[in-house]
């Protein structure tokens, strides 16, 4: 297993895909790593695949059409096994080709499109689970590496000046456009990059989780290379 992971308190690292689901997030740990090195042409995969639009969703049917060598039928039968899984543990698994996401230019002092340092949340408990096949792949960073931006004074300044309401409805103004999921970097923070082959569950902000949510971001793509992105 990867001493870049099991060293890092943020990081649990499993050898199955049930003590992946099962395991419990506690104290700093809010990322779970199912350790792979995983064999496979997930080149080929992508070589072969129709990119429709920046974010195309590939489904189990499109994987089967492909006509592969042996080397990509051997990821191929990896990726639907782990869309089972997934499914049969009741999430909603999504197979992704990427060219890149939308960005978010709208302001120059803060972005909340998915290349920013952000968490998720949700209403429900949940995990956001996903794997990089093929591809640049996300980061991750320690919550004591990091600040909400809506915090930063000069970047809540703005923002207050933004929000044309009055003060009592500022903090429902920033949760309504997600700015308040935000994270800048501290000057010598070092984020984790999540690498390929391996599932990952990232804590989410849910009203029962009891740790804080991972603080994550969508690389920047290589040039001229597609990512293949399980997530859920």
């Amino acid at each position: 297993m990867s001493n870049t992971f099991s060293e890092n308190s943020q990081i649990g690292v499993v050898p199955t895909f049930s003590e992946l689901v099962h395991t419990d997030f506690k104290g700093e740990m809010n990322a779970l790593c199912w350790h792979r090195n995983l064999d496979g042409d997930f080149k080929e995969i992508v070589a072969k695949l129709s990119l429709k639009e920046n974010i195309t969703e590939v489904s189990p049917e499109d994987l089967m059409a492909l006509h592969l060598s042996e080397k990509g039928n051997i990821a191929r039968e990896i990726i639907l096994n782990d869309l089972q899984l997934l499914a049969d543990f009741g999430a909603s698994p999504s197979l992704n080709l990427l060219k890149c996401y939308e960005r978010d230019d709208e302001f120059d002092f803060i972005s909340t499109d998915v290349y920013s340092f952000h968490v998720d949340r949700s209403p429900i408990a949940t995990d956001t689970f996903l794997c990089t096949y093929h591809g640049a792949a996300s980061d991750i960073v320690a919550n004591s590496q990091v600040e909400q931006k809506i915090l930063i004074p000069e970047i809540r300044a703005k923002l207050k000046e933004l929000h044309d309401g009055i003060e009592e409805e500022f903090e429902d103004f920033l949760k309504e456009n997600y700015f308040d999921l935000h994270y800048q970097l501290h000057e010598n923070a070092k984020p984790i990059n999540l690498g390929l082959g391996h599932l990952w569950r990232l804590a989410v902000d849910h009203p029962k989780q009891e740790v804080l949510p991972c603080v994550h971001r969508a690389p920047v793509e290589n040039d001229g290379e597609y990512r293949l992105l399980l997530i859920c």
